[in-house]
């Protein structure tokens, strides 16, 4: 397959078939270069060589009654996590202005369980509008869990500008995951979100048992969601979790899966996030070929790499760190 061709076709409107996604990620790995060049030139036309840069804040951490296979803070989890509650505005501005020193131009505020108490969100709008004083560009994404309507809209008018939750896994392998909610659920709260007016966030984790249709449907799922930015994680199987002992991963796969979507979702954020590290290792600067955002720091549970790391991968690339704030951003 010419996936040069290919991806010229996609900046000029094409959507691939299932044939060419299958393809992407079932080439031989002695042309996975070519796939990586083809996939620039996507991200390249619309992004150039800009990377924008996230910071997580885990601001409650466990005690989450879901029971969802892959993550550490979950009911049926026996994972040693730190546990817990909501932290308090202080430190949550704290975080802020971490990421704020770091030229992290995404601050994203995340709490475990089902979805967010009122309580809960008291804390996220009084802090949400004391850093949007402090930090006018500083885009905040907020991941909390299952949102009620009225929530959305009181986040949206604290200042959120970007809501997350992923839709993890395609329809089809969704209950194989987790069965204390569906499927249907993440989707109608990232559309609750979207009838806010918050920009949507919404990704994935590979590496589940799922198939490579599975993978496809995952990246058509969020083009037909119009998620704005699209993390891509893969699985870091936690010792205690029920998905203990997966690995089916390699780095040249990885790599595949990240050119598939941003073949699929060509203008969208695509960001490398958890489990680059354990699953790309010394491949980890060809991720950003395809992709145009990363994580800088720790994730909710697992340690990332140190920041410096990240931002030497960047300058020996020859890219740059992309500090516009969200409202600036025009590929839609």
């Amino acid at each position: 397959m010419d996936f040069a061709k290919l991806a010229q076709q996609v900046i000029e409107g094409y959507k691939i078939t299932d044939e060419e996604a299958l393809a992407i990620l079932e080439c031989p790995d002695i042309d996975i270069l070519k796939v990586l060049d083809a996939s620039y030139q996507i991200r390249h036309h619309y992004f150039g060589n800009k990377v924008k840069l996230n910071m997580i804040i885990n601001t409650k951490s466990g005690l989450c009654p879901e029971n969802c296979g892959y993550c550490s803070q979950s009911i049926v989890s026996k994972a040693p996590v730190e546990k817990y509650p909501m932290m308090k505005q202080e430190e949550i501005m704290a975080g802020a202005d971490r990421a704020a020193a770091l030229n992290v131009g995404t601050y994203c505020i995340v709490a475990s369980g089902r979805g967010p108490v009122n309580r809960e969100i008291d804390i996220v709008v009084d802090s949400v509008k004391a850093i949007k004083e402090k930090h006018q560009d500083m885009t905040i994404c907020a991941c909390l869990g299952i949102l009620k309507p009225e929530q959305a809209e009181r986040l949206k008018e604290a200042g959120v500008d970007r809501y997350n939750h992923n839709i993890n896994t395609s329809a089809r392998n969704h209950a194989n995951i987790t069965t204390s909610h569906t499927y249907d659920d993440r989707v109608q709260t990232v559309e609750r979100a979207k009838a806010a007016g918050i920009s949507p966030c919404s990704g994935v984790i590979v590496g589940m048992k799922e198939t490579k249709q599975d993978v496809i449907d995952m990246a058509r799922s969020l083009h037909a969601l119009d998620a704005d930015s699209i993390p891509v994680n893969f699985l870091n199987a936690i010792d205690g979790t029920p998905l203990e002992g997966t690995h089916e991963l390699n780095p040249r796969y990885c790599l595949k899966v990240l050119a598939l979507f941003r073949f699929i979702n060509p203008t969208k954020e695509i960001r490398v996030s958890g489990g680059r590290e354990v699953n790309l290792g010394s491949l980890q600067p060809f991720s950003l070929y395809p992709a145009n955002s990363i994580f800088l720091g720790d994730y909710l549970t697992t340690d990332g790499q140190p920041g410096d790391e990240d931002k030497k991968i960047l300058e020996d690339l020859g890219f740059e760190i992309d500090m516009a704030p969200l409202h600036e951003h025009t590929c839609n």
